[in-house]
């Protein structure tokens, strides 16, 4: 591929952000079976995370520090959460589900499996 018209590389730079900066949980999640996609972040809506931020329902956490778990397609991060006027701190793991898309979420005491969002055609 050549680079010489300046057109493919401007193209290729305005791209390459997006795809660095997109991880590996990137996507909106259900919250349950009747979850309307569209609404991220209320009750009855979706959640969704995007660029290393988690965004629930009125919380948005930042997802730092990303530790592979040993022996499984897992990660580990420090949740960076502020919501409600209040900001703390918490440890999540996160995996792909086996059998299905969607994502499974496990908090100190709680575990979540989310199904993923469809985008209609």
């Amino acid at each position: 591929m050549s680079f010489s018209k300046p057109y493919h590389l401007a193209a290729i730079l305005a791209v390459a952000p997006g795809l660095l900066c997109a991880g590996p949980y990137d996507g909106v999640y259900k919250q349950t079976s009747n979850s309307e996609c569209s609404l991220v972040g209320v009750d009855g809506g979706a959640v969704e995370i995007r660029e290393g931020i988690f965004y629930g329902v009125e919380v948005e956490c930042r997802m730092t520090r990303p530790v592979n778990v040993i022996d499984m397609d897992a990660t580990l991060y420090t949740m960076q959460c502020s919501g409600e006027d209040q900001a703390w701190s918490e440890r999540a793991m996160m995996m792909k589900p086996a059998e299905n898309a969607g994502l499974i979420m496990i908090w100190d005491g709680y575990a979540f499996a989310y199904e993923a969002c469809t985008i209609p055609e």
